[in-house]
């Protein structure tokens, strides 16, 4: 079987072993909980048997997957039903209640002094006094019974304060019950327990979002429906391994189950997703009503808290005090009843969720799909029910405070009632920003005022001039839209872009000195201009911006100083400019001594770079395939041509001129040329050997050029560098008029047959004709 991480293992709640199994229970197994046969299912495991790992790799690795969901899955299903079980179950406010009540005493001990409470009814005292001589005998007659309830119903309250709270016959544990036996009195259930029903909701909670959705993950379908392979699952389970699982699988005749384990493939990794994604949000919601039922019942004691303020002092004073005190006996009692209505929501929805399984009979995606429905129309309901209770909660307490200052009618909003109503229901302020945005944004206020889009906007003029220049520019034909003038325009932009990002990619890379000039290069044969390349370079993908700038500047130096090279090879002329260009800011470099400067190493580099750039133009300008002697090694052309690159003499490029135009050879002239006239060298030879120097000159160039930046700290390569620079300086300027710089020079074709695979040129005909 397939070896599973173990790390994974522990994290669902045990180790995985050799077998594709867990031993024993693991990190989850405390929650406790199990399905219908009393599995705990933190014994679950994904059962696989692809065999040896060695000879089956594939199904090896998918069954590694399809567990790294699996264990995702079992945190979160386990720990989402044992959350809903333990709310439900109210063994979490057993833990609050002691130290709670203990606290409500303590803190009444505190608050229910003797000076406290004289002074308290002093106060209140006072105020009916006040009442009954600004003739307010109501209010008096109101405030002195309110005084006396607080004064009879104060030391029944503070002798226990939370016990009507928190006693196991007290309002939360009543509410619960009664919202659990509503929930099951609608599923059905005419004689519910409340201990059994959260027990067996559990239970369906762990058949219907584990075990069921295990089964059809693990074997596609419910294997529960032969009493044989439900009796083989259960034991491999209990045990926690599911070693024999597989032979007992089959064993029970239930091939596509034993198919399935056996060839884990693609398809449950996508089923695993589906899984993990729809059990996680029904549970989720199942989750959140859970803790809203947490919520409700700690916003009771908080409010019973409250309340002992009140009945110790504060409900003898008219106002805000007694306000106060109404309040929270309101709030204690409705947090009560909130939670009671959220335990029917959540008893309603597990409920119905077990229905919709058992009547879909092992149809385990359907009901996820309708559940997944289900709970959008339960969350907004349960935001009207939670709204419904905030508005009811503030009207009833406010209606009370309001009955006890103003009179049995209640009118009207009671003193410190107002605080709590801006609170929940939002500011005045931000409704009137709201109103006045409502009415700048209408386009009623648009057609009135005669402005755009925002009229109550100080600039709203000025937005409306601008605009329609925008809308006037904008709407002529041709000038917008996708292939409008205004893209056409700026196309370039992108052509300049990827040439400088194919250039940078070949040479040096992206952010690097050689790759910003290759770059540059590339733009410009692209047609790019110096105001381009600094668009181009970042379009590429550059983002050292000193860099780019320096690669600019000396590409823009080295063009302007090619100027003063007259050559008739323009390319060439570049070249130069950019050896003498090296030339210069090397020297400054490395005689600068002390006052040497970081970014005087940063131009060198930079005009290293274009000068690499330059003599790659000019050699991919004469890149050979001149073959001489008919292609025969050491014949007198090949040694003439090579004895001249490698001591070049204006003799012996005159005679080779001459001998290309037919003229007649002077004496020196003739002896050097001896052995090509006894050869019988003609005019197109001649011209042939003419072209063969041009392109060695550029192959010798680009050869040094590249010496010089693998290592630019040798002062020898600067040299060779600069001599064979100057060589091909020499025989552009030695080249006669009437025969134009080898450079210049297209070879005639010669008599040996053309070199290469020219078949090849079939696949550029096809292309050509399109």
């Amino acid at each position: 079987m397939s070896i599973l991480p173990g790390c994974l293992g522990a994290i669902a709640g045990a180790q995985t072993d050799a077998g594709g199994g867990r031993s024993g229970n693991g990190a989850l197994s405390w929650m406790n909980v199990r399905d219908s046969a009393g599995v705990n299912v933190s014994n679950y495991v994904f059962v696989s048997d692809p065999g040896d790992a060695l000879f089956h790799l594939k199904e090896t690795g998918l069954a590694t997957v399809i567990n790294l969901e699996f264990a995702g899955w079992m945190v979160i299903v386990i720990t989402g039903i044992w959350l809903i079980g333990y709310v439900l179950s109210f063994q979490w406010l057993n833990l609050f209640a002691a130290p709670l009540r203990l606290f409500a005493r303590v803190l009444t001990g505190e608050l229910t002094l003797p000076v406290m409470l004289i002074a308290a009814a002093t106060i209140g005292a006072f105020c009916v006094a006040w009442f009954v001589l600004r003739g307010h005998h109501t209010k008096a007659t109101l405030q002195i019974v309110t005084m006396l309830a607080v004064a009879l119903l104060g030391p029944m309250f503070l002798a226990d304060p939370l016990s009507e709270v928190l006693a196991p016959d007290g309002w939360l544990g009543q509410g619960r019950d009664l919202g659990l036996s509503i929930a099951a009195g609608l599923n059905g259930d005419q004689n519910p327990d409340s201990a059994r029903l959260v027990t067996t909701m559990q239970t369906e909670l762990a058949d219907n979002f584990a075990r069921k959705p295990l089964q059809v993950w693990n074997f596609g379908h419910e294997i529960d429906d032969e009493p044989a392979c439900r009796t083989v699952w259960n034991a491999g389970m209990r045990g926690g391994a599911g070693d024999s699982v597989p032979a007992g699988i089959q064993g029970c005749g239930d091939k596509d189950a034993y198919n399935a384990l056996r060839h884990p493939d693609a398809e449950q990794i996508g089923a695993g997703l589906l899984v993990l994604l729809a059990g996680t949000l029904l549970l989720a919601f199942a989750a959140v009503l859970a803790v809203k039922i947490v919520r409700s019942a700690l916003d009771s004691v908080y409010q019973g808290l409250v309340s002992i303020i009140g009945f110790a002092a504060g409900g003898f004073v008219y106002g805000p005090s007694q306000t106060l005190l109404v309040r929270s006996v309101v709030h204690t009692f409705f947090a009560a009843a909130r939670m009671a209505t959220e335990v029917v929501f959540l008893g309603m929805y597990v409920l119905f969720l077990s229905d919709l399984f058992r009547q879909a009979r092992g149809q385990v995606m359907t009901v996820f799909v309708i559940g997944a429905i289900v709970e959008v129309v339960a969350i907004s309901q349960l935001k009207r029910l939670t709204a419904s209770f905030e508005r009811g909660n503030d009207w009833v307490a406010n209606r009370f405070a309001a009955g006890i200052q103003s009179g049995a009618r209640g009118g009207g909003s009671a003193v410190g009632m107002g605080t709590v109503g801006a609170r929940r229901h939002g500011l005045g302020v931000l409704g009137t920003l709201a109103a006045a945005s409502t009415i700048s944004s209408s386009p009623i206020t648009e057609w009135l005022m005669n402005k755009t889009r925002t009229p109550l906007r100080p600039d709203a003029p000025a937005e409306k001039r601008s605009l329609r220049a925008q809308w006037e520019m904008w709407g002529r034909s041709g000038y917008g839209g996708a292939n409008g003038w205004q893209v056409q325009n700026v196309l370039h932009r992108q052509i300049y872009a990827d040439a400088a990002r194919e250039g940078a990619l070949a040479a040096g890379g992206i952010d690097t000195a050689t790759g910003a000039a290759a770059g540059i290069q590339h733009a410009v044969d692209a047609g790019a201009g110096i105001g381009d390349l600094n668009a181009a370079l970042q379009g590429a993908g550059f983002t050292d911006l000193a860099l780019i700038r320096r690669a600019v500047s000396s590409w823009g130096i080295v063009a302007g100083n090619a100027d003063d090279f007259v050559l008739s090879d323009k390319r060439l002329g570049h070249t130069v400019a950019a050896m003498q260009r090296v030339q210069n800011t090397a020297n400054r470099l490395v005689r600068s001594g002390s006052r040497f400067k970081r970014g005087d190493a940063d131009d060198v580099a930079a005009d290293l770079a274009t000068l690499q750039a330059a003599a790659y133009r000019f050699r991919r300008a004469n890149e050979g395939g001149v073959t001489l002697d008919s292609g025969v090694p050491g014949g007198p052309q090949s040694d003439f041509v090579e004895a001249y690159m490698d001591d070049p003499s204006q003799t012996r490029l005159s005679a080779l001129a001459k001998l290309a135009n037919e003229d007649a050879l002077d004496d020196d002239e003739l002896l050097v040329a001896a052995d090509l006239l006894a050869a019988g060298v003609n005019s197109t030879d001649a011209r042939r050997m003419w072209a063969w120097v041009g392109n060695e000159h550029a192959k010798r160039v680009y050869d040094s050029v590249s010496a010089l930046l693998a290592d630019p700290a040798d002062p020898q390569r600067m040299r060779d560098a600069r001599r064979v620079l100057a060589a091909a300086q020499a025989t552009d300027r030695w080249a006669p008029s009437r025969m134009n710089s080898p450079w210049k020079q297209l070879a005639p074709p010669g008599n040996n047959d053309p070199a290469g695979d020219w078949a090849l040129m079939n696949q550029v005909a096809m292309r050509v004709r399109g």
